[in-house]
């Protein structure tokens, strides 16, 4: 943390197109993590409360609740703030925390995906060996695992960025962002460009796991009508949320690396913040309309302060 001292502050360069119609971003944002706190937050708590759904597919789908909670408790707070305010800067600290929360949350989305993938592989593909196969104790260790190897890989991430000395203070974006504060570094930025090499890699392999766990899946799907219809009502939910994270983290991530300057500011910025809103609000919404189990308890917790009124 030695550039500490020289830089302080970060500049977020993309507010400037928000301007004109700051206070209905607002409002609309304001509205937006709201959704997302109650869906989520209603989602865990149906999980917790009720001991029916104490089952691995449904406390994985717990904690993918709760990484949303987390991801977007880095973004939506400060963004709301700025949105209001006549300066849009950003401490080097928070800048840096705010890298850390986003980053770690992406990566454990994608662990927490590859679990529920490897669940329904070995209750469609191996249902005599469920049980056993998805124990309590490896069920523990997997889930501690899907969050402390992200938290860890990011936090080697953020120590190699912290290291550099930078040149600059612009982020064109309306949140940091590694690969923004990386283009500002005066220094070499080798060891960065290796580590988060090897890190896409390793996701990508997670990508790869839950691609080849649903080929399987498909092939057994095909044998009979009792095994499609399971596939059909616990991994269509799965697949669509893997599209959903997918689909937004390569808007950013492409765009990042290859975007043009001719781009309007709007546009970048939606495409920036989309995996940071639509996952973490669609996620719970996909499950709790498609999983009969949860939806059918979600509406009878719903029934009972009425019934008592």
């Amino acid at each position: 943390m030695n550039n500490a001292s020289v830089m302080l502050v970060f500049s977020l360069s993309g507010f400037s197109a928000t301007f004109n119609y700051r206070t209905t971003l607002f409002s609309l944002s304001l509205l937006c993590y709201g959704l997302i706190l109650v869906v989520n937050a209603s989602l865990i708590l149906t999980i917790i409360l009720d001991r029916n759904l104490h089952e691995p597919m449904y406390i994985f789908l717990c904690f993918l609740c709760i990484n949303g909670l987390y991801g977007t408790a880095g973004f939506h707070p400060k963004f709301i703030a700025d949105l209001l305010s006549d300066i849009y800067v950003i401490s080097y600290a928070a800048c840096l925390l705010q890298i850390y929360v986003i980053y770690s949350y992406a990566m454990i989305d994608y662990s927490i995906l590859a679990l529920m993938a490897y669940d329904r592989y070995v209750a469609i593909c191996r249902p005599l060996e469920y049980h056993s196969v998805m124990s309590v104790q490896r069920m523990a260790v997997l889930v501690t695992l899907s969050w402390l190897v992200p938290l860890c890989a990011e936090a080697l991430m953020i120590s190699l960025t912290s290291r550099l000395k930078l040149c600059g203070s612009h982020i064109q974006k309306l949140y940091c962002e590694n690969w923004s504060v990386i283009k500002l570094a005066c220094s070499s930025t080798a060891a960065n460009d290796i580590v988060g090499l090897i890190f896409i890699c390793f996701y990508c392999g997670h990508v790869l796991f839950i691609v080849s766990s649903y080929v399987k899946l498909v092939r057994s799907a095909f044998k009979s009508t009792e095994v499609r219809k399971k596939f059909t009502q616990t991994c269509v939910p799965h697949l669509l949320c893997l599209f959903n994270v997918t689909a937004a983290l390569l808007f950013d991530i492409m765009y990042a690396r290859y975007g043009s300057a001719s781009v309007p500011q709007s546009v970048k910025n939606f495409m920036a913040i989309q995996f940071l809103i639509i996952p973490p609000l669609l996620n719970p919404v996909i499950y709790g309309l498609i999983l009969t189990k949860i939806r059918k308890r979600m509406v009878f917790r719903c029934m009972i302060p009425r019934q008592r009124f």
